[in-house]
């Protein structure tokens, strides 16, 4: 939609990236204190307050595009944004309190994301055939609303069901650790909080690169696909589709795969590796053959990702009680990474007579990045067991599950003051890039570009 939006909102590359960059900015000021709080209050509650504020924001979203206003539009996003931003660490918060890691956790995380490729292409891909058929665009978004509408109705059932399964069935256990493992929590833990391992870090590190290259890269595929191979908006809608969401199929056996045989970094490897051969064969082999070659090596890669790291990221951490805060964190600074590149790569794109021939070198280096810390924790697995249970299989977790205990202790005891003094750095940085991001964004509505 990102060439229909232009030519219906008149505005040029740096302000659509602003308006795609809006959702960002509102999630890098409310999301860790959102995943504060669903750890206190639980997923199921925040799940069902989040998609009321989100209708909202989707109606407000579809009035500006009936009225053709890009300010409007923003408003309508930021409001979007309140309610997402409390729908995406809720529903994982919830598997989290359900599944162990290595017993069911990466399988419904792979569930869950294939479902949700498939409702993402049909909307992706319908986008502009409903904006043509229509003959006003702004129908895309009313559709959206009402779809929306239904997942209310559909959150208020499982509300209820939560309820009453918490009151008949007592909660999992992790079988490998003994662990109890909740949903929420008497109080609020901000002293786990601030000492998340260090293996966590590294993981958010390789998110932060891979995932602001696959956002960018993807809002940016239509228009692309359009210019790479000289088609029109549907038709290329169809091609950034199949790109985004056709290796669904793929996304459950991931999952499968993981929590019965591990080996997370080595997946994290190949993630990086085929990220990077696509988006240099998207910089440097800009004929059509190469930018097709570049969108099925990256169709299939991108399958594999959000699995991953979401479940390397649970599999870290030594309190399931804060994983809620975790990850967001994680989106903390994935939002921030994009909000960053989506500005830099619309002023460079303005200034390139609205080509792709600069920026995609952008993408190239963000996901060179991401393939160069993947290898570093592939070399980290070798030196410390800390990182090396990420490999472990499901037979293996529960056979070191004595050994994972007695690291956890030598962690907040023995190394404690070290690893305490590591997060606190960690955080610190977070708040840096955080405000760098607050500071591309203002820069691109205040100084004239969004005029």
């Amino acid at each position: 939609m990102k060439s229909t939006l232009k030519k219906e909102l008149d505005i040029n590359n740096t302000q659509y990236s602003l308006l795609t960059s809006s959702e960002d900015f509102m999630t890098t000021l409310l999301i860790l204190v959102t995943g504060i709080l669903t750890d206190r209050i639980g997923g199921a509650g925040a799940i069902l307050y989040g998609n009321m504020i989100y209708s909202v924001g989707s109606i407000l979203v579809a009035g500006a595009a009936q009225v053709r206003s890009f300010k409007f539009m923003i408003a309508g996003r930021v409001i979007l944004a309140l309610g997402d931003i409390a729908t995406k660490v809720a529903q994982y918060k919830i598997f989290s309190s359900w599944f162990p890691p290595n017993n069911g956790f990466a399988s419904t995380l792979g569930l869950e994301l294939a479902i949700g490729k498939i409702g993402a292409f049909v909307g992706k891909s319908s986008a502009n055939v409903i904006a043509k058929n229509t003959g006003n665009f702004a129908w895309v978004f009313w559709v959206a609303v009402f779809m929306n509408l239904f997942t209310n109705c559909m959150t208020a059932i499982f509300y209820w069901f939560n309820r009453v399964a918490h009151r008949k069935f007592s909660a999992m256990s992790d079988p490998a650790t003994g662990e109890h493992l909740t949903e929420k929590n008497k109080r609020f833990e901000f002293q786990k909080i601030g000492q998340l391992p260090w293996v966590f870090w590294c993981i958010v590190a390789f998110s932060a690169f891979q995932t602001s290259t696959a956002s960018v890269f993807q809002q940016n595929a239509t228009e692309l696909a359009e210019q790479r191979f000289n088609t029109d908006s549907i038709t290329a809608g169809w091609y950034s589709a199949t790109l985004q969401y056709a290796g669904f199929f793929v996304v459950p056996c991931v999952g499968l795969f993981v929590d019965a045989l591990g080996n997370r970094i080595s997946l994290m490897a190949f993630i990086g590796a085929g990220s990077f051969i696509s988006m240099a064969l998207v910089a440097w082999a800009s004929t059509t053959k190469g930018t097709a070659a570049a969108f099925g090596i990256y169709a299939f890669v991108y399958s594999f990702g959000p699995t991953v790291i979401i479940d390397s990221i649970r599999t870290s951490m030594w309190h399931q009680e804060v994983f809620g805060s975790a990850y967001a964190i994680k989106l903390n600074i994935n939002n921030a990474m994009n909000i960053i590149i989506n500005i830099v790569t619309g002023v460079i794109q303005d200034h390139d007579n609205d080509s792709y021939n600069h920026v995609t070198i952008v993408y190239a280096v963000d996901a060179l990045a991401a393939m160069l810390v993947a290898f570093l924790l592939v070399f980290l697995s070798w030196k410390s067991i800390d990182i090396r249970n990420l490999q472990w299989t499901r037979r293996q977790r529960i056979a070191n599950g004595a050994l994972w205990n007695e690291r956890k202790e030598m962690f907040h005891k023995e190394n404690g003051p070290r690893n305490r003094m590591i997060s606190k750095y960690c955080l610190v940085a977070l708040a840096f890039l955080v405000v760098g991001s607050w500071v591309a964004y203002i820069w691109g509505a205040v100084t004239g570009n969004s005029e």
